[in-house]
Formats: structure tokens, C-alpha cells, sequence
């Protein structure tokens, strides 16, 4: 049987899957700029959904 796929990624996931560093990443993503980036308590995560959307030239603000 097929795991289904995590919603969510880290920061530093989210930094390698673009191609950016981790810094840049956490940087991105206390200013509102990282698509899909929520704080959750001292963390981030990052909605998989939302940041592909992103790169794919779509608007984030539709996914939650």
C-alpha cells in the first residue's frame, strides 16, 4: 500500500527544493515571502501544496 505523501515540509527541505539556502529560506519565511510558510509555535512548516503551486506560476492566497 502507497504512504500518502506529508502535507508539509521543513524550512530546510523547502531551501533544498528550491535551490536556496537554509538561511535565505528562514529569512524568506519571517518576512511573508516563503509561499505556504506557516509558524507553527517556535517553527515553520511549509505547505507542499501552496510552494508548488507557486513555482508553478499560480496564486498562493486560493490554497490554504
Amino acid at each position: 500500500m502507497d504512504q500518502p505523501q506529508i502535507a508539509t515540509m521543513k524550512i530546510a527541505e523547502a531551501a533544498r527544493y528550491l535551490g536556496i539556502s537554509r538561511q535565505t529560506a528562514y529569512d524568506l519565511a519571517n518576512q511573508g515571502k516563503l509561499p505556504g510558510a506557516r509558524r507553527l509555535g517556535r517553527r515553520f512548516v511549509v505547505s507542499r501544496k501552496a510552494l508548488e503551486k507557486y513555482l508553478e506560476g499560480g496564486d498562493t492566497a486560493e490554497v490554504r
